[in-house]
């Protein structure tokens, strides 16, 4: 007796997402930007700068305490200690000098990575940073985590998967709600994260919603997934809609004459 064809569990992924991923395709080019552009080491740089100042001289962390970042960093850079560092004062100052100057190098060249990371991201796909939200960094991630064939983005919903937002159900009795989904792509949910905080600040549609599903009682942390949810799908729909348009289109066969 034959045996019957296997039937796929899940159905195919779209046309969109089916292309191979080659080494010099536009996605590819893209995996190690997101590390490369990544704010990390300046933000450590900053928690140490302030660090020193807590430590430091009270003399010095009083003239130094009350300005901003920024303004920090620059009359940090132009201290001008002399060579006794075995002076409390004149040590700390050339620890500040230094921690400084590194900010500002760091700065450079993450502001040279997101304008190379914006170039490659406007080429595989502009209309993702028209999002609200959605700047070089995560446009960056998000085409990572896809890339040029991910064989789980069958459809939106396997890409929420994909990210870590897809609701995980956690009802209990009469209380119905979903907890945080811990799997998936870390980096990606970071991302929408990312665009979720943006909207909430600056898009007001998106304040209106988080005003309403508040007077239904849900939480902030709540509310946040939800938009997580919804961005994923926005991003989804966004690139499977350019990838396909970006398909070439085939050459019109021409029949022979009989």
């Amino acid at each position: 007796m034959p045996t019957p064809p296997l039937v796929p569990r899940w159905p195919a992924p779209p046309a969109a997402f089916r292309r191979p991923a080659t080494a010099g395709s536009r996605r590819s080019a893209l995996c190690g930007w997101p590390a490369a552009a990544q704010s990390s080491p300046r933000s450590q740089t900053t928690n140490q700068l302030k660090s020193l100042l807590v430590t430091g001289p009270a003399g010095l962390r009083e003239q130094l305490r009350a300005l901003s970042v920024t303004a920090l960093v620059i009359t940090c850079a132009r201290l001008r200690p002399t060579a006794d560092l075995a002076d409390p004062e004149q040590a700390t100052k050339t620890a500040l000098r230094r921690l400084a100057r590194r900010y500002q190098y760091l700065s450079e060249e993450i502001a040279d990575a997101d304008g190379q990371l914006r170039t490659l991201v406007a080429a595989a796909a502009p209309r993702l940073l028209a999002l609200p939200g959605v700047g070089p960094e995560v446009a960056g991630q998000i085409l990572t985590t896809a890339g040029d064939n991910s064989d789980r983005l069958r459809s939106e919903a396997a890409f929420a998967h994909l990210c870590g937002v897809a609701p995980i159900p956690a009802s209990s009795g009469r209380t119905h709600r979903h907890r945080l989904n811990r799997g998936g792509d870390r980096a990606a949910n970071n991302a929408l994260y990312v665009v979720v905080l943006g909207r909430l600040r600056y898009d007001p549609r998106t304040r209106r919603y988080a005003d309403r599903r508040t007077t239904e009682g849900l939480s902030k942390p709540e509310i946040i997934r939800c938009l997580k949810r919804y961005v994923a799908r926005e991003i989804y729909n966004l690139l499977a809609t350019h990838t396909a348009d970006d398909r070439p289109t085939p050459p019109p066969t021409t029949s022979k004459a009989a």
